[in-house]
């Protein structure tokens, strides 16, 4: 009972978490204000979905996939939602995909980058290893990034593409 409460609230204050900073992405990208709320849940929906399918007790899906479907789903609520606030699904799609940006692997690819690159010894394979790991898993989770949210905005182009003509 109590795993089950501290997993739930896990999953809580990440989509808490993810929304604030949706709404810090969409407030400095100067979309209208209508636009944040649904910024914000489309962000802690997907944060929350990828966590939930990351989780070794629930899915122990790879992060790769977890984020690929977790970016379909916010490009899904992106482009059924905006409409209702008059604005391109853009608006609120871009904000709240920002939190998902696999930093952490970029920082390690570049520190394993640097490592490799400022080391005389000719036995520097795990660093070798961790830049290719690091940097290959990043430009995945990013192109997931990309190819997620896209598939909305084609499946549903007559929505999404309404507020724009």
């Amino acid at each position: 009972m109590i795993m089950e409460q501290l997993l739930l609230q896990n999953i809580v204050e990440d989509g808490f978490f993810a929304a604030m900073a949706a709404i810090g992405f969409s407030s400095i990208s100067h979309t209208p204000k209508r636009t944040f709320i649904i910024s914000g849940l489309a962000a802690a929906a997907g944060h929350a979905l990828r966590y939930v399918m990351m989780s070794p007790s629930l899915g122990n899906i790879n992060i790769i996939l977890a984020s690929t479907t977790a970016a379909f789903v916010v490009g899904l609520i992106a482009v059924l939602m905006a409409p209702l606030v008059r604005v391109p699904a853009e608006a609120c799609l871009y904000p709240s995909l920002l939190p998902m940006i696999p930093g952490m692997y970029a920082y390690r690819a570049v520190e394993a980058l640097i490592s490799c690159v400022s080391s005389s010894s000719p036995d520097n394979i795990g660093s070798l290893y961790s830049l290719a790991f690091n940097s290959t898993t990043c430009l995945l989770i990013i192109l997931g990034m990309v190819i997620g949210p896209n598939i909305p905005i084609f499946l549903f182009k007559k929505i999404s593409f309404q507020t724009t003509r």
